[in-house]
């Protein structure tokens, strides 16, 4: 959801306390999941208890790399903003860390996406403080 100057024009998501760490640090090109310090169970989204044990989640930074576990070829979408990003890639991208991430695989025609396709995490800036990961083929 970029123009062609690279301009986010998708919308910004609602930060929240517990949420604010997540998007501070895309905006650095970094990327953040939960692990669980009582447990070791590592979780994303940002939530504010483990989904295991209910104890206070810490962040733990990953590689910014995965594989492409599942995706979507979105082809019509008659709704701003994504009616001008058609065709565009949406995938579950497996982390070497645990969890899985949804995000947007672009930078490529959508056809050279595969499951099991190595990915690389950039941000794009949406706000002051706020990123938006998204996922490039790696090379």
């Amino acid at each position: 959801m970029t123009d062609p100057s690279g301009a986010w024009t998708g919308p910004v998501p609602d930060v929240d306390p517990i949420s604010a760490p997540y998007w501070a640090a895309a905006a650095e090109g970094r990327l953040l999941v939960q692990e669980c310090p009582a447990c070791g169970h590592r979780q994303h989204y940002p939530r504010a208890v483990c989904t295991l044990c209910a104890a206070t989640p810490e962040w733990l930074e990953t590689s910014g790399r995965g594989t492409v576990y599942t995706f979507t070829i979105v082809r019509q979408y008659n709704m701003p903003p994504f009616a001008t990003m058609v065709p565009y890639v949406v995938a579950m991208i497996e982390l070497p860390e645990g969890p899985r991430v949804l995000g947007h695989v672009t930078d490529c025609d959508p056809a050279e996406v595969r499951i099991g396709a190595e990915v690389q995490m950039y941000a794009v800036h949406a706000d002051d403080g706020i990123g938006i990961p998204m996922w490039r083929l790696a090379a």
